[in-house]
Order: structure tokens, then C-alpha cells, then sequence
């Protein structure tokens, strides 16, 4: 069974900066991607960063984010990372993990929430 374990979020100031992370237990199953989304209040969940597993690894960014978040990760903890800097009061939302098994699904983690405000 495939686990995610997020952590990291809280509530920031404007302009501050928080780091997620996200611990992946897999087992025997092989995922392919690592990713963040993030659902505010009243809206959709939406695409935040994500990682394709390559020999040097292929990050992609929401135009929302960019410049602004890192996604990373650390390949010998089994952990994917979302490093957020000059937070804006629009970032707030809960935050979610997202693997993309190699078998063609997803798992998502529980969520953690990020608050920005003043």
C-alpha cells in the first residue's frame, strides 16, 4: 500500500516563507512523478509543481508559483519537497502531495494548511 505522509504547513506572513514536505512509502511499487496541488476555499483543486524521476529530474511550475516555489527531491529519503518563498495571501489553501504511480494512478496524501495573512 502506497503512503504519503505531508508536513510543513502552518500559518505565514505575507512575504514570509514556508517548506513542505511530503514522505512517500511505497514499497514494492514504482512511482514516476512527484507533485504538489493545492484546493482554496470555494475552488478546484489546482496544479502547484511537479517532478518527473529522470537522470536530472524535470520540474514544471504553475505560472502562480513561479520564480517564487522549488520543488525538490531527496531520492534516499523518499521525500518530495516544496520549498515556498514571498508568500501572498492567495497562496492560502491546503496543500497536497501527489505521486503518479508507474501502474497509471494516483495517490495523494491528506493535506496539510497553508495560511497566509497578516
Amino acid at each position: 500500500q502506497v503512503q504519503l505522509v505531508e508536513s510543513g504547513g502552518g500559518l505565514v506572513q505575507p512575504g514570509g516563507s514556508l517548506r513542505l514536505s511530503c514522505a512517500v512509502s511505497s514499497g514494492f511499487f514504482s512511482y514516476y512523478a512527484m507533485g504538489w496541488y493545492r484546493q482554496a476555499p470555494g475552488k478546484q483543486r489546482e496544479f502547484v509543481a511537479t517532478i518527473t524521476i529522470t537522470r536530472t529530474d524535470i520540474t514544471n511550475y504553475a505560472d502562480s508559483v513561479k520564480g517564487r516555489f522549488t520543488i525538490s527531491r531527496d531520492n534516499a529519503k523518499n521525500t518530495v519537497n516544496l520549498q515556498m518563498n514571498s508568500l501572498k495571501p492567495e497562496d492560502t489553501a491546503v496543500y497536497y502531495c501527489n505521486v503518479r504511480m508507474s501502474l497509471g494512478y494516483d495517490v495523494w496524501g491528506q493535506g496539510t494548511q497553508v495560511t497566509v495573512s497578516s
